[in-house]
């Protein structure tokens, strides 16, 4: 499982990028695979540095740093890295149509980590924006960023407290979401007919979805620092803690309001548009 905030797109196709020193490193692989289309990117860099080499020219490895990036199976691999300058450099030596449009986006995506290091309320404004482009309304998306920014406070205690692999963060997002709704997020994503895997679960909740996985997200959060909890197992128990204070404030509300607040629905409104088609 890769960290959603550490992935980029360029047409379609997943980047890979981790901040050093303040700015974004971005993985020479997996640019390779975006401009070349390549079913073997690495095999392609690696012939891409010989070739270069063989003409005359420089090695393409001193432009990139070794840098830990997470791969498929949720560990952290040393991977060829470049800032945006010297991807610049790297991208004259891989012919493709590609180019020059990649130049651009990256150049965008530089720039805006600039300016978001400068004033963090712009990243903010950012994330907004794409939501209000997508049709979602205010209420939902500052209840959005609210629970952008407990799920920070809690994964960075995590950090903190010995939890080091993307399998152990999901693990343990896992035993959160189980309490609270009786589901893992992948359960969660199929009851939402949510069919693509890069799909995120809290873009798709309704009203009380989204809040009570906020309860559930700080209650364990609190937990974890009120019992200093430490290591993957102690952290285990801790969510669950927290996530079974969510799903009693869960039920005591549903047998108040007489519903379920566990919802099938896709609170994107073009999907709640479709559904009303086809109901008609």
């Amino acid at each position: 499982m890769i960290d959603e905030k550490k992935l980029v797109v360029f047409q379609d196709k997943k980047i890979r990028r981790i901040l050093h020193n303040n700015e974004w490193y971005f993985s020479v692989v997996d640019v390779v695979g975006a401009l070349t289309d390549s079913t073997d990117a690495k095999d392609y860099w690696y012939r891409l540095k010989k070739r270069e080499l063989d003409s005359g020219g420089v090695e393409l490895s001193t432009f990139c740093r070794q840098l830990k990036l997470p791969s498929a199976d949720g560990k952290y691999y040393a991977t060829d890295c470049a800032n945006t300058k010297n991807m610049f450099r790297i991208i004259q030596s891989i012919p493709s149509p590609k180019a020059e449009p990649f130049k651009q986006w990256l150049a965008q995506v530089g720039y805006e980590r600039i300016e978001e290091i400068e004033n963090p309320e712009i990243g903010q404004d950012r994330i907004k924006e794409y939501y209000e482009l997508k049709g979602y309304p205010k209420e939902w998306i500052d209840k959005r960023l609210r629970g952008i920014a407990i799920r920070q406070e809690l994964t960075d205690e995590w950090k903190n407290r010995e939890i080091k692999t993307q399998k152990e963060f999901a693990i343990l997002t896992n035993e959160i979401s189980k309490a609270t709704f009786g589901k893992t997020v992948q359960e969660y994503k199929k009851f939402k007919s949510l069919k693509k895997q890069n799909q995120n679960l809290r873009d798709h909740m309704t009203d009380w979805e989204p809040i009570l996985t906020m309860f559930g997200e700080k209650a364990t959060t609190d937990i974890t620092k009120k019992e200093d909890s430490h290591g993957f197992f102690e952290c285990k128990t801790s969510a669950k803690k927290g996530g079974n204070i969510a799903r009693r404030a869960r039920e005591d509300l549903e047998k108040n309001i007489g519903e379920s607040v566990v919802s099938g629905d896709n609170y994107l409104p073009e999907s709640k548009k479709k559904r009303e088609i086809e109901k008609k």
